[in-house]
């Protein structure tokens, strides 16, 4: 079977710090992944691996049509459009609408027609039930909803994986429910899911797939 990401027996380091070693973890398309595990256990790590902003120094790591291990700094942004990224912190520009947000996003990776542009952010706004909402500023709106905007951001190119690292880490119980709902409901159209949390309440509420980060190394924990 196809594999949207392959590792096998990798290692993972941030500075001396080895957070993974000798790793294998396989991921298909349209597949929905928990990863959890304590604080500092390389959680977000892994995510970044993925995305290129922390190297795999060793083993096979292939995603999409990519090989991590050996990527140019030049085919790194081409791998990031077909990834949809989704932090805790939010990271929107504050000093811009949640339209120019996700215009801004847009733009730079190549969208040019306004008519386009206008009728893809109203598509995201709309799968995030946020369609309302696309001339407030990032401060008007309440932690949930500025989620949701980046849900949206993370939706614009179509990705084939959403990589929502510590997505609830901000929100009240109720807000988070709905937010991993979300992400399950996007998911069952076709993308993609890993998403990192400490919190297993949500693991258990809305099950799928589970990985553990313990000990350098991914393991599955069961359903």
């Amino acid at each position: 079977m196809e594999y949207l990401l392959s590792l096998q027996n990798v290692d993972i380091c941030r500075e001396e710090n080895v957070l993974f070693r000798d790793t294998s973890f396989t991921l298909h398309n349209g597949e929905f992944v928990y990863v959890i595990g304590k604080v500092g256990a390389g959680k977000s790590t892994l995510l970044k691996s993925l995305y290129c902003e922390i190297p795999i120094q060793k083993g096979e790591a292939r995603l999409l049509d990519f090989d991590l291990r050996h990527i140019k700094r030049k085919q790194i942004p081409y791998l990031r459009r077909r990834l949809g990224i989704v932090f805790q912190d939010f990271q929107l520009l504050t000093d811009r609408s949640v339209y120019d947000n996700l215009a801004f996003v847009l733009k730079a990776t190549g969208w040019k027609k306004k008519a386009e542009i206008n009728l893809r952010i109203d598509n995201v706004l709309a799968q995030v039930d946020m369609q309302t909402k696309g001339y407030k500023m990032p401060h008007e709106l309440s932690g949930g909803e500025q989620q949701r905007i980046c849900i949206a951001r993370a939706l614009l190119n179509n990705p084939a994986l959403i990589l929502a690292d510590e997505p609830t880490g901000n929100l009240d119980p109720e807000t988070s429910s709905q937010i991993v709902q979300l992400l399950h409901d996007i998911c069952r159209e076709g993308t993609a899911v890993i998403m990192s949390t400490h919190n297993y309440n949500i693991v258990r509420s809305f099950p799928a797939r589970v990985v553990k980060c313990e000990n350098a190394t991914l393991s599955d924990v069961g359903e």
